[in-house]
């Protein structure tokens, strides 16, 4: 199998075949943030060389994507900030004053469950790295959302982060690859992507049903839900964890 690296700016239609692969990825509760929905489709309009997708030229297949975004960072872990929405934020308001990136923050791995066999969450980690190299950033940063931290809702993100497995090595699947890639294990988020609907569409989304205020734990949520029945709100706070990989020139 050969796979490359093909970017949104080089070869644009072979997004047309992923049109619903964040359907395919995500828990539908995940894909309302709402400072994320403000600005995801924007990435490609205004930083299109910096999202690509894995190729596989032999089939002609798209074999998943992976999306980031360049960013200024001046490499101390404490200033690495609260978490994706206010990267985002801060992505598009250094793009509009003019601003120079000097790093890269992944944003997301998307990988359709019919390839996931393939083990390609390290070659699109890989490709991220490429995508620094090429534009001569020395960081790869990432807010990462552990793969298993939905099976412990309640435990918290400090806590989470720090288990292990018998072996020594990181308890999470996802940040276990992040570090045998080399990375450093950064700050914790325990709020880096809020999203909020009425309690409607928290049920709809959830499949759940919320009769009384309080703190509810839900399918495939990283920590619990806070549903205000008297003002028809219910408010998740995703907590995430900063991974650090160093590129080299």
């Amino acid at each position: 199998m050969g796979v490359t690296i093909v970017r949104y700016s080089e070869r644009p239609a072979l997004w047309e075949r992923i049109a619903d692969l964040s359907a395919e990825v995500w828990p539908e509760y995940n894909r309302h943030g709402a400072v994320l929905n403000m600005y995801w489709d924007r990435l490609y309009d205004r930083f299109p060389e910096y999202q690509f997708v894995l190729y596989d030229d032999e089939h002609d297949d798209v074999l998943a994507e992976g999306q980031t975004v360049p960013c200024a960072w001046d490499g101390a872990m404490s200033t690495l900030g609260p978490g994706i929405d206010a990267t985002m934020i801060n992505a598009f308001a250094l793009s509009d004053a003019g601003g120079q990136p000097n790093a890269l923050c992944a944003l997301a791995a998307e990988i359709p469950p019919r390839h996931r066999e393939k083990r390609l969450a390290t070659v699109v980690l890989a490709g991220m790295a490429d995508v620094a190299r090429a534009s001569h950033f020395g960081s790869l940063i990432a807010p990462v959302r552990p793969n298993w931290k939905d099976r412990y809702p309640l435990t918290p993100i400090e806590r989470y982060v720090r288990w292990t497995r018998d072996d020594g090595t990181a308890f999470d699947p996802w940040i276990r690859v992040h570090l045998r890639l080399g990375a450093a294990l950064g700050p914790v988020l325990p709020k880096s992507l809020r999203i909020t609907g009425t309690i409607r569409e928290w049920e709809t989304w959830t499949g759940m049903r919320f009769p009384e205020s309080g703190e509810y734990v839900f399918p495939e949520g990283l920590s619990t839900l806070h549903i205000e029945t008297n003002h028809d709100r219910g408010e998740y706070w995703e907590p995430n964890v900063w991974l650090l990989h160093r590129v080299s020139a």
